[in-house]
């Protein structure tokens, strides 16, 4: 780690190649999902090496989710992250995305793909994975808080903590159903990817309105990018800085609650020069605001 003047005397030095070669500031463990800047995790690797970064997300690798590679590939993947420092902070699942399981067969898949992520993240090294709460359309919020503890008795078994990403459409959209949904299940592994610019696209005032309910204890994980409304009303993502979200102070007030965890620049945004320059952009952007926190 380095000290703000050696910070922003790498930003300076770089300044002049045209990259910014930034490292987070100690207080805050920064880290992008791999396959937003590429499906290989060789070269996200070796992007997030040349900006000082030590943390991924892992979503997909080579294409594929990663609970739909075999281990040998994960244990692949864990080799090269290794090989350039850099830890992975949670694993993604697609656990609990949809219906509600509508039979005992459905509702075996659903945890058979939750063991599957364990054993993937355990080669990863990580005991976090991220999940989701179902959608909501024809959902018993009941139903819902049952099987959420069920599931994390099951993970709890195995050491793991599930963090239960707000996202428009499911159960948990935004701040407000994720403190109702954290209520209704105590279970000590079971919190939240807080996402406010999902909840912000999901019509709420995620910051300061939506977090304010929130209980930072819960948070796990949290993701970081920008959004801006149309105007026609509808939300879109944008480079970070080039929005509304005010990710500052977001940031600060998580810290200022104690937040120990992990952000993630998880951008969604799109530049026609692809999704590596797209990321590149925020990230940048990202750095220079994490400089003022």
């Amino acid at each position: 780690m380095v000290s703000r003047r050696e910070f922003l005397a790498g930003a300076l030095a770089a300044g002049s190649s045209g990259v910014l070669r930034a490292i987070p500031l100690d207080r805050i463990r920064l880290g992008v999902t791999s396959d937003e800047i590429d499906e290989d995790p060789a070269v996200a690797a070796e992007f997030l090496a040349r900006f000082g970064l030590h943390a991924a997300e892992v979503r997909s690798l080579w294409g594929h989710y990663n609970t739909e590679q075999p281990l040998d590939r994960i244990a692949e993947a864990r080799r090269i992250f290794d090989a350039h420092s850099i830890r992975v902070t949670v694993v993604d699942t697609a656990f609990f995305r949809e219906q509600i399981p509508a039979d005992a067969t459905a509702l075996d898949h659903e945890w058979a793909l939750l063991d599957a992520a364990m054993d993937r993240a355990d080669v990863l090294g990580t005991k976090v994975l991220r999940i989701f709460s179902f959608l909501r359309a024809g959902a018993d919020e009941s139903r819902v808080c049952d099987l959420l503890r069920q599931a994390a008795r099951r993970a709890g078994a195995r050491g793991f903590r599930l963090a239960v990403e707000n996202l428009d459409g499911r159960t948990v959209a935004t701040g407000a159903d994720a403190a109702r949904m954290l209520k209704a299940v105590p279970e000590a592994n079971l919190g939240l990817t807080w996402d406010p610019n999902n909840a912000g696209m999901s019509g709420e005032k995620a910051f300061p309105d939506g977090y304010r309910q929130l209980d930072p204890a819960r948070i796990f994980h949290v993701h970081l990018r920008d959004y801006r409304h149309r105007q026609d009303g509808k939300v879109e993502w944008t480079a970070v800085g080039a929005g509304e979200f005010d990710n500052l102070g977001q940031i600060r007030a998580l810290l200022k609650d104690g937040y120990k965890g992990a952000f993630t620049l998880e951008t969604h945004w799109r530049d026609p020069r692809g999704k590596a320059y797209s990321t590149e952009t925020s990230l940048k952007a990202l750095l220079r605001l994490i400089e003022r926190v």
